[in-house]
């Protein structure tokens, strides 16, 4: 039986019975991710699909600050202006206010802070992320820096 079954796979017989997968140009759709930072320490990953920009302070940023304390944050649903106030960080070092990097809405801030400000500090890649922002100009994304000129800008 199992050199049967062997002889029909070298065939190709099984593969030619398999059903033709079509896909749809609706579900080929890729978002696009675009990191840029600004000379303030922020950082903002751009998914063009969600229209959603995740804001988090810079790796830079946190080892700067210290160990942090509390953050405060704009409420959700308030516009905001690229370069406008939406927050600020307290540090055993420092207090810092946080800006927008770009215009749009607040869409979602991260709750967890306001128990677990040390987020920023030990997750600042992934959990201790700030807001969330619906850009109202995507093209703002342009002006920001890029890795490689953020990091340029540090030295």
């Amino acid at each position: 039986m199992y050199s049967s079954i062997l002889r029909t796979a070298r065939s190709g017989a099984l593969l030619r019975a398999r059903p033709r997968v079509v896909f749809k140009p609706s579900q080929l759709t890729r978002s696009l991710v675009t990191k840029r930072f600004t000379s303030d320490h922020e950082v903002v990953e751009y998914d063009d699909a969600t229209g959603l920009g995740v804001v988090r302070i810079t790796d830079h940023a946190q080892h700067s600050l210290g160990d942090v304390v509390f953050v405060e944050l704009t409420d959700v649903g308030t516009s905001v202006s690229q370069g406008a106030e939406i927050g600020a960080v307290e540090s055993v070092k420092a207090a810092s206010d946080i800006y927008a990097p770009v215009s749009g809405t607040i869409e979602e801030v991260n709750e967890a802070l306001a128990s677990q400000p040390g987020l920023l500090n030990k997750s600042p890649h992934d959990e201790g992320w700030l807001c969330k922002i619906k850009l109202s100009d995507p093209a703002e994304m342009e002006k920001l820096l890029t890795e490689d000129a953020y990091n340029e800008s540090l030295e």
